[in-house]
């Protein structure tokens, strides 16, 4: 008659661990104010089977909202852009966002690479995505702070070379032809895109997010 108690006690503790494990308790660094299930919204979980289809590695992230106005609500973490193509630096993203970067990479980018550096493109390098923090010089929360927004820096081609917006944007040649020309295609794409022609923040990036409604520098 001693050991049930036992055994119920055990059980209690291996069910509480399930549910701590499951619940992904933070470590501290990011204060979370309330978190939602992964799939939060029929049209968010429509998202995620279209990432599949188009052959994006990622993985669904809980929905989260954290202090300061800070949120990622449908987001996932992307392993690659589409069909093994590398992409480096990338937090929490917004399915939607998530999405329409990897059609932008497969339909855009790859077939400009082929065609104005003849060359397949590997990887695609940023400075980014989910960040809690203002516009620069403004108190208005960027995209950023949603996880709604990617800064792209670079991109790297099967024959080693890397086109850089830093070092190509105004280089006078094919490493410029192909960036004005994945830079056009964003704009129809994404609902604001940013360039170096934008300001000097923007120096050595794109800056794509899903906000305004077709704002194009």
């Amino acid at each position: 008659m001693g050991k049930p108690p036992v055994a119920h006690h055990f059980l209690a503790l291996v069910i509480l661990s399930l549910a701590l494990s499951a619940c992904g308790i933070s470590d501290g660094s990011r204060p979370s104010e309330s978190r939602q299930p992964v799939v939060t919204s029929a049209e968010t979980k429509q998202c995620f089977m279209e990432l599949q289809t188009a052959g994006v590695s990622f993985s669904p992230l809980p929905s989260q909202s954290f202090s300061g106005g800070c949120s990622q609500i449908g987001a996932v973490k992307m392993m690659d852009a589409g069909y093994r193509t590398e992409v480096t630096n990338l937090g929490p993203v917004r399915c939607e966002l998530a999405n329409k970067f990897a059609a932008w990479t497969e339909y855009a980018v790859k077939r400009a690479a082929r065609q104005y550096l003849g060359s397949e493109l590997v990887r695609i390098e940023t400075m980014g995505s989910y960040s809690c923090r203002n516009i620069a010089g403004s108190n208005r929360r960027s995209e950023h702070s949603k996880a709604n927004a990617i800064d792209v820096s670079a991109f790297v081609l099967a024959d080693g070379r890397r086109i850089s917006l830093t070092g190509n944007w105004r280089d006078g040649g094919a490493g410029e032809q192909f960036l004005k020309v994945i830079h056009k295609s964003a704009c129809r794409r994404f609902g604001t895109v940013l360039s170096p022609d934008y300001n000097a923040d923007h120096y050595n990036h794109f800056h794509f997010d899903m906000s305004g409604n077709g704002y194009c520098r």
